[in-house]
C-alpha cells in the first residue's frame, strides 16, 4: 500500500476543478494538487520527497507525470491542475522517466542499509525496478551518537523530508542540507554527530524518513541480521501496531505503538505520532522515546506487605523491594490494606483518613477513587497533583469566569495575532504545543515570552520579557495600567459581559509601567508596546504554566491575566481566550472528576447541601458536610497526627511535595499507608501495603487533555506477573470498606460518570469508540461540542466575568545576606514530573541521566567555579549537591532546577508558604545560598 493515507472524498467542492488523468475525468479540490486529486481518486502515483501534513518540495522526481501541450514533465506534487488539463502518470513516458528515478535512487541505497518496508521498496516493486545499472556511491559510516535515533545516511536518497520536519514541522532548526554537487548531504547544526547536536530527539525526522535513513534505535536493531550486519537477532520485529495515547503531558497526543513478541514478552518497538486533534501526527522526545519504563525490571508485579520491625524511609534499592516487604497474595495484601484503614476510622473517625488519587490514571480511575474516599472513608480529604500545579489558576478562574477550564484549545495560536506565553516553557513541558506556538510564530503571529528564565521559545519571540521572578503581578499590572490609561479597552464588552471593572481599574492605575520598571527589570516602553499589541490583537491567547501559578500570589497572577483579557474582550473566539497549559497527561479530567477536597464531580461544591443530596442520591450513601484538607494540608495533619492512614494511588508526594523532610516525616508517621503503584517509588518505601498497579500502556480508559478533549487510551500490553488493573484494585479495596460495587469495567464507570457530570452527560463509551476524542463540556447527546467557551456568557449566576483587584505582594521567603539568591524550580525536556517513569525509560535517561542545576556564569564565576563542576544548594530546608552548568538565559541571582532527580531532590530545599485561595505551595521561589564542593570545580 502507498506510504501516505488517502484525503477525504468529501474534499472536493463545488468550485472543483475538472481535469483529465490517464483518460479519466476527476476533480481537485482548490488548493490540491495533481498528485492529490490523484490519490484521492485512487490512483497511486510514486512519490518519495512528498507526504502529507509537509510542504511539497518536488525534488525526487519520482512523482512526475505528463501534460499535454508541455515540453517537460511535470513533479505532479507540486503541480496544481487546471480545468480541462490532461494529464498522463502512467504514459510510457512518465513511467520510463518514473523507474529511471527509482533506479537512480536504488543505486544510492544498499539494500542491507534499508528498512524492509521502505516507501522507496514499495515504490520499487510497484514498478519492477529489482536491481539498479549504476554504480553505488562512497557510503558514509553509521552514526550511533543519539540514543533514541540510529543514523544511516547509506540509506539517505537526500529527500528532504527530515530538513522539513525538523525545520518547518518541529521548527528546531537542527538538520541541514550541507555542500554541492556529489559532496551534498544531509547534516546535524555544523555537520556533528546527531548525539552531539542541538537535536531534541523529538524523532519527526524519523517518521518522516522514507527509506530508514533515519530510524528509532529499538526498530533499528530489530532488523533482520542479513539486513543490518552487526546489529545482532531480529528479536523485536513488530508484528501489530495499537493506537492509544502519550503517557506524559497534558497535550494528549495520539500514538501507534509498534508491538514486537508473544504473551508475557510482548514490547513496544517504537512509537509514531497519529494525526489526532491534539497533534496532527507530532510527538516529542518523551512520546516518541518513553515507553520503555512499561518493562524495566524495576516494575511492581506482585503484592508486597512490609515485614515486621522494619523502619520507613527512602533509602531502599526499587530493585529489591524484598529488602523491606514480602511478597503476598491478592487478598491477603487487599485484607490487610482495607483492614488497617477500617481500623483507624473505627478508632479515631474517618477524617483520620485521607487519600491522594493520580492525575496519570484515567478518568475512571479518578472518579472511583474520590467515591471510595468520600463513601468508603466518609471524608472529603481527598486530593492530587493539581494542587501542586494549577490550583491558584483554577480558584481564580472559576471565581472569575465561573469555569476552571481552558476557553480555547492549544492550536488555536494558528488563528492569534498574537500570543502571550508567561512562566512557561513548553519547548521543554508541552514541547507539540510549543511547535505549533512556533508555526504560528513563523507565519507571522507576534510571540511574547514572560519569564524569568530564557527558553527555547524567546528565539521565536517578537519580544522578550525576561522579568525578576516574583514580580509577576507587577508587571500584569503595568500593562493593565497601559490598557486603561491609552484607552485600548474593549468598554463595550466590558459593559455587557463584566461586572467590577472599576474597582479593579481604580487598582491597577497605580501601577504604571515606568513606576514598576524598577521592581519589573523591564524598561517601561516595552511593557507599553507589548500591552498596546495585546489589545489591539485583533485576535490575542495567553497561556501560561506553573511560573504563574506556583506563587503564594499565584492567585492573584491568574486574576491579572483574567483581567487582561476581560478588559480587552480577548476572550470567547477564535485565536483569543485563556489556557493554562496543563502539567499530566489527565490533570484536566482528574479534576473534572471530583478529586478535589472542595469539589465533587464537575466542580460541584461540596459545601452546598443541594449538591450533596444530588450525590448522596446517586451513590446512595451519605457524605460529610466538612471540606476536606488539601494536599499540603494533609501532610501537615499526618505530621501533627490527626491524619493517621492514607490511601495513595499513582502519586510520590515523597517526591513531589514541598519541604520533603516535612513530607516524608508526615509520611512515616502514618499508622497505615497504602500505596497503589507501577513502581516502589519513594512513597511505596514507605508504605504497609504495596498494589501494584497498571501503567497507560496496559489499560482501557478514557482522559482528557489540556484543551478539555476526551480521548481513549487503549491496552497495548498484557499486564506484568500480577499487576492488576487500577480500577478493579480501586473497586477491590471498596469492597472491602463495606461498599457493594460491581462495576464489569470501564465502559460501567463512565455511564456513572457522565451521569453525575453535566459537562460529560453527552458523552458515551460508544461516542468515545467510534469518534476517538470528543470535545467537552458536552452536555447531551445531540448538543454540539464546544471547542471555544464563553462566546456569549460566562457560566456565572448572572452570566458575567468578573473583575477582581489585586495588589503586589512579596513572596513569602526573600533572600537575604545569608540567602542571598533565588532558587527557581521545573522541568526538562527528557524528564517528567518525579521522574518515576522517565528514569526508567531508557532513551529518556541516556540523554539526561545526571541532576544538575543551571547559573548564569556570572554567579558561577564569582563562586570560583565552572560549567561541569559540582555546587551545594543550601536552603533553610535542606542541601544537595549536583553537576552545575552555566546558561546565559538564567537571571543573574537565581538558580533553576528540575525536581525529577531522586538522588538530588530539589524539593528537600523548596518551601511549603501557600498560596491563601488555591493552596498551592511556592515551588518557583525561595531564598538559596550556593557553595562551590571541594574537588567539584
Amino acid at each position: 500500500m502507498s506510504a501516505t493515507t488517502n484525503m477525504d472524498s468529501a474534499t472536493a467542492t463545488v468550485d472543483a476543478i475538472e481535469f483529465e488523468l490517464d483518460g479519466r475525468q476527476i476533480e481537485a479540490a482548490p488548493g490540491e494538487s495533481i498528485l492529490q486529486a490523484a490519490r484521492r481518486a485512487g490512483v497511486d502515483i510514486p512519490h518519495l520527497c512528498y507526504t502529507d501534513g509537509m510542504r511539497a518540495d518536488g525534488n525526487c522526481r519520482a512523482c512526475v507525470v505528463e501534460i499535454e501541450g508541455e515540453r517537460v514533465l511535470a513533479p505532479s506534487c507540486c503541480r496544481a491542475p487546471k480545468p480541462g488539463m490532461k494529464v498522463q502518470a502512467a504514459s510510457d513516458r512518465a513511467r520510463a522517466s518514473q523507474r529511471m528515478v527509482l533506479e537512480l535512487l536504488r543505486a544510492d541505497v544498499p539494500v542491507a542499509a534499508e528498512k524492509p518496508d521502505s516507501e522507496l521498496a514499495y515504490w520499487c516493486e510497484q514498478l519492477g525496478v529489482a536491481a539498479s545499472r549504476f554504480g553505488a556511491r562512497t557510503q558514509p559510516a553509521p552514526d550511533r551518537s543519539q540514543p533514541g535515533i540510529a543514523v544511516d545516511l547509506s540509506a539517505c536518497i537526500q529527500c528532504t523530508r527530515c530538513v522539513r520536519a525538523c525545520r518547518e514541522i518541529q521548527v528546531n532548526d537542527v538538520i541541514g542540507y550541507a555542500h554541492r554537487g556529489g559532496a551534498s548531504k544531509i547534516v546535524f547544526d555544523f555537520d556533528t554527530a546527531m548525539g552531539s547536536s542541538t537535536c531534541v530527539g523529538c524523532g519527526e525526522c524519523v517518521q518522516a524518513c522514507p527509506t530508514g535513513a533515519l530510524l528509532p534505535a529499538l526498530a533499528e536493531r530489530a532488523a533482520p541480521a542479513q539486513q543490518r550486519p552487526g546489529a545482532g537477532a531480529a528479536r523485536f520485529v513488530p508484528t501489530r501496531q495499537v493506537d492509544s495515547l502519550c503517557p506524559y503531558c497534558g497535550v494528549g497526543c495520539q500514538v501507534s505503538y509498534h508491538v514486537a513478541g508473544e504473551g508475557a514478552a510482548q514490547r513496544i518497538v517504537f512509537a509514531e505520532g497519529r494525526d489526532g486533534p491534539a497533534n496532527a501526527g507530532r510527538l516529542c522526545v518523551k512520546g516518541r522515546y518513553g515507553f520503555t519504563y512499561s518493562r524495566n525490571r524495576e516494575r511492581l508485579t506482585v503484592p508486597l506487605i512490609r515485614k515486621p520491625g522494619i523502619p520507613k524511609g527512602v533509602d531502599l534499592d526499587p530493585a529489591n523491594p524484598l529488602a523491606a516487604f514480602r511478597p503476598a497474595s491478592w487478598d491477603e495484601a487487599l485484607d490487610a490494606a482495607a483492614a488497617g484503614l477500617v481500623r483507624i476510622k473505627r478508632e479515631h473517625g474517618p477524617h483520620a483518613l485521607a487519600g491522594f488519587g493520580s492525575a496519570k490514571g484515567s478518568n475512571e480511575e479518578a472518579y472511583l477513587f474520590q467515591k471510595l474516599v468520600r463513601t468508603g472513608f466518609g471524608t472529603h480529604n481527598v486530593d492530587h497533583c493539581t494542587r501542586l500545579c494549577h490550583a491558584s489558576s483554577v480558584a481564580a478562574l472559576l471565581e472569575g469566569i465561573g469555569s476552571g477550564a481552558v476557553s480555547n484549545p492549544v492550536r488555536d495560536v494558528e488563528f492569534a495575532d498574537l500570543a502571550i506565553v508567561i512562566g512557561a516553557n513548553p519547548a521543554a513541558n508541552h514541547p507539540v504545543a510549543a511547535s505549533f506556538m512556533k508555526n504560528a510564530a513563523e507565519r507571522g503571529m507576534k510571540l511574547v515570552l514572560m519569564d524569568p528564565r530564557e527558553t527555547p521559545l524567546a528565539r521565536h519571540a517578537w519580544r522578550f520579557l525576561q522579568f525578576r521572578p516574583d514580580a509577576d503581578v507587577a508587571l500584569l499590572l503595568s500593562m493593565a495600567c497601559t490598557v486603561i490609561e491609552e484607552g485600548l479597552t474593549d468598554a463595550d464588552f466590558i459593559a455587557r459581559r463584566t461586572e467590577g471593572f472599576e474597582a479593579f481599574r481604580e487598582s491597577a492605575l497605580k501601577y504604571p509601567p515606568e513606576r514598576m520598571e524598577a521592581i519589573t527589570g523591564i524598561a517601561a516602553e516595552t511593557v507599553r508596546e507589548v500591552a498596546r499589541a495585546y489589545a489591539r490583537g485583533p485576535n490575542s491567547m495567553i497561556f501560561w504554566g506553573m511560573g504563574i501559578s506556583q506563587h503564594t500570589h499565584g492567585t492573584d497572577n491568574a486574576r491579572c491575566l483574567i483581567a487582561l483579557a476581560l478588559m480587552t474582550g480577548q476572550i470567547g473566539r477564535v485565536g483569543t481566550g485563556l489556557h493554562p497549559l496543563r502539567g499530566q497527561n489527565n490533570v484536566q479530567g482528574a479534576s473534572d472528576a471530583g478529586l478535589i477536597p472542595m469539589m465533587l464531580p464537575d466542580y460541584q461544591k461540596v459545601a452546598e447541601p443541594a449538591v450533596r443530596a444530588r450525590f448522596e442520591a446517586l451513590w446512595q450513601a451519605p457524605l460529610s458536610d466538612t471540606q476536606g484538607l488539601t494536599v499540603v494540608e494533609i501532610i501537615d495533619a499526618a505530621v501533627a497526627g490527626r491524619i493517621r492512614g492514607m490511601y495513595i494511588e499513582g502519586e510520590n508526594p515523597a517526591m513531589s511535595d514541598p519541604d520533603l523532610a516535612h513530607a516524608r516525616e508526615g509520611l512515616a508517621k502514618l499508622e497505615h499507608l497504602v500505596v497503589q503503584d507501577i513502581f516502589l517509588t519513594e512513597t511505596a518505601m514507605m508504605a504497609d501495603v504495596v498494589l501494584p498497579a497498571s501503567s497507560l500502556f496496559e489499560k482501557s480508559g478514557s482522559f482528557t487533555n489540556t484543551d478539555r478533549l476526551v480521548q481513549l487510551g487503549r491496552p497495548v500490553l498484557p499486564l506484568p506477573g500480577e499487576a492488576r488493573q487500577d480500577w478493579w484494585i480501586i473497586q477491590e479495596m471498596a469492597k472491602r470498606l463495606g461498599l457493594d460495587w460491581h462495576y464489569a469495567g470501564p465502559h460501567e464507570v463512565f455511564a456513572e460518570l457522565a451521569q453525575a457530570m453535566p459537562s460529560y452527560a453527552g458523552m458515551s463509551w460508544d461516542l468515545l469508540e467510534a469518534e476517538g476524542a470528543v470535545v467537552g463540556p458536552k452536555v447531551a447527546a445531540d448538543a454540539p461540542s464546544e471547542a471555544v467557551l464563553f462566546g456569549d456568557h460566562f457560566p456565572t449566576a448572572d452570566g458575567r466575568g468578573r473583575f477582581v483587584p489585586v495588589s503586589p505582594l512579596p513572596a513569602a521567603e526573600l533572600p537575604d545576606d545569608d540567602y542571598p539568591m533565588v532558587l527557581i524550580t521545573g522541568r526538562v525536556l527528557e524528564h517528567w514530573h518525579t521522574g518515576s517513569m522517565t528514569r526508567r525509560a531508557d532513551v529518556l535517561d541516556a540523554l539526561d541521566p545526571e541532576p544538575w542545576c543551571a547559573m548564569h556564569p556570572d554567579d558561577l564565576a564569582g563562586l570560583g567555579g565552572r560549567s561541569g563542576g559540582r555546587v551545594a544548594l543550601e536552603t533553610r530546608r535542606g542541601r544537595i549537591e549536583l553537576e552545575v552548568r552555566a546558561d546565559e538565559g538564567v537571571r543573574r541571582g537565581s538558580v533553576f532546577m528540575a525536581f525529577c532527580y531522586h538522588e538530588a531532590a530539589a524539593n528537600l530545599l523548596t518551601q511549603p508558604a501557600l498560596d491563601p485561595y488555591g493552596k498551592i505551595p511556592e515551588f518557583k521561589y525561595c531564598a538559596l545560598r550556593v557553595r562551590g564542593v571541594q574537588g567539584g570545580d
